[in-house]
C-alpha cells in the first residue's frame, strides 16, 4: 500500500492506493472519473499517514485489503497541509499535460 498527496485543481487530496504506481492506469482511470485530468503528487511515508489518521487509516486500509483499488483517506486541504511538512516530500510526480 502506498499513500499519496495528489494536488489537482480543486486542492490536495491525500489517497491510500494498492496499485504499482500512482501513474498505472487503472488509478489514472480512476482519478479522471473523479474529474482529475492533471495533477502533481507526491509519495508519503505511509507510517506517517498512519500515525497521523490513526482509526481512519486504519479504516480506510481495512476496505483496501486483499484488491487493487485507492481510496480517499483525506479531502481537507487545510487538514493535509497541517499533518505534512512540505520539505519531508520528495521528488513530484507530474501526470497530464
Amino acid at each position: 500500500m502506498r499513500a499519496y498527496i495528489v494536488f489537482a485543481g480543486s486542492g490536495p487530496l491525500l489517497l491510500l492506493s494498492t496499485y504499482p504506481k500512482l501513474t498505472d492506469e487503472r488509478m489514472v482511470s480512476k482519478l479522471r472519473y473523479k474529474g482529475i485530468d492533471k495533477f502533481i503528487a507526491y509519495e508519503v511515508d505511509l507510517a506517517a499517514a498512519r500515525e497521523r489518521y490513526g482509526d481512519s487509516f486504519d479504516n480506510v486500509a481495512r476496505d483496501l485489503d486483499g484488491v487493487e483499488d485507492m481510496r480517499v483517506l483525506d479531502f481537507n486541504g487545510h487538514q493535509i497541509m497541517a499533518n505534512f511538512s512540505l520539505k519531508a516530500l520528495g521528488d513530484p510526480i507530474k501526470y497530464g499535460e
